[in-house]
């Protein structure tokens, strides 16, 4: 992104004058500044300094150009970005052999864009001039802030395949250990991904970094309540969930779901599930999650601790900073959880 410096200069937007003779510098200088053009005047000893802090175009006139500042430029061109073409206005005086300047100032910067001026020039012809070569190095910069948010994508796209992927492979894992067969397996890891892919819908939906807690509890339950063979209940306030906070929380709640259907409030049609949330306000917001079931089938706690309650269990200890708490009372499987919200909320992610 474009910065400024001590002086007020701008990345390509001002204009850098190298004029050491008669009053070049300081009518250029001030013709520009009149028209609302940020200028500054480059000592030769100075000009080095200067050009490393980005001008969008340089005006130099012919007799500023020596040995000495015909290397500089070279070396400032030699190591621009690929973006970059920074516009060199070079004011000539009417007796200049044009033709061999040019030349030799194309041979000592090579695939430089050198815009020649005869002087005596008029003011708007100058003026105007250098206003089209700063909306070119405008349009320069707009091409650089586009690569650099393209990489950052790249980056952040390869970070969060990588996360995904490992996130697949952990569930395949867990969930191939409490198969009890190639069926088994199937389904419940293929309820799995379709339990992450539906917060990723979600997430993606929203348009940005942060989901809905409600957009969350409705890609995991929208297929239960849309049956409408069961009595679901949703009630909770708005809340905004990072990425992270919503996969976790929706596989989690797939987990329940799942549990429900197999052995608890959705596996009955006279089954119902309560679920709500709220804020409770302390000296920070918390966060209180509460799943009831209840018209069930008598609950039973398994011997085994199944790969759900496993995952429950560690990740939401992770996420809230607080255990879950999950009975198994005999009238339906209660869980709750609470924590900070600031542990959930998309400003705590970086």
């Amino acid at each position: 992104m474009s910065g400024t410096d001590s002086n007020g200069l701008g990345t390509l937007d001002w204009v850098l004058i190298l004029a050491p003779y008669r009053k070049d510098a300081a009518y250029t200088t001030s013709l520009l500044q009149e028209r609302g053009v940020r200028a500054q005047a480059a000592d030769p000893a100075d000009l080095n300094n200067l050009l490393a802090l980005s001008p969008g175009v340089l005006v130099v006139t012919h007799e500023a150009l020596d040995p000495t500042a015909i290397a500089t430029v070279a070396s400032f061109l030699q190591h621009q970005p690929n973006w970059s073409e920074i516009p060199i206005v070079i004011l000539l005086d009417r007796a200049a052999p044009q033709v061999r300047v040019q030349a030799a100032l194309n041979a000592a910067w090579p695939r430089s864009r050198q815009i020649f001026y005869q002087r005596p020039v008029a003011a708007l012809e100058l003026i105007s001039g250098i206003q089209s070569a700063l909306l070119t190095r405008a349009r320069q910069r707009e091409v650089r802030d586009y690569l650099e948010r393209e990489t950052e994508l790249r980056l952040e796209l390869n970070h969060r395949v990588k996360n995904i992927l490992a996130t697949v492979v952990s569930i395949f894992d867990m969930t191939r250990r409490g198969a009890t067969s190639a069926a088994s397996l199937s389904e419940d890891f293929k309820g799995r991904l379709r339990a992450l892919a539906d917060v990723h819908s979600a997430v993606f939906a929203a348009g940005g970094e942060a989901v809905p807690l409600t957009d969350v509890v409705n890609s995991v339950l929208a297929p239960y309540i849309s049956s409408g063979q069961h009595g679901i209940t949703i009630e909770g306030p708005e809340v905004l969930l990072s990425r992270e906070a919503g996969t976790t929380l929706a596989l989690s709640l797939h987990e329940l779901a799942t549990n429900a259907i197999k052995y608890g409030g959705l596996s009955s049609p006279e089954g119902r599930i309560d679920l709500e949330w709220k804020i409770a306000s302390s000296s920070e917001p918390v966060l209180a999650l509460r799943w009831t079931e209840s018209g069930g089938p008598p609950v039973v706690q398994h011997s085994r601790v199944g790969y759900g309650t496993r995952y429950m269990r560690a990740a939401l200890t992770s996420l809230f900073g607080e255990p879950p708490d999950l009975v198994f009372a005999s009238d339906g499987l209660r869980f709750s959880i609470h924590g900070l919200l600031s542990r959930l909320s998309p400003q705590s992610t970086e």
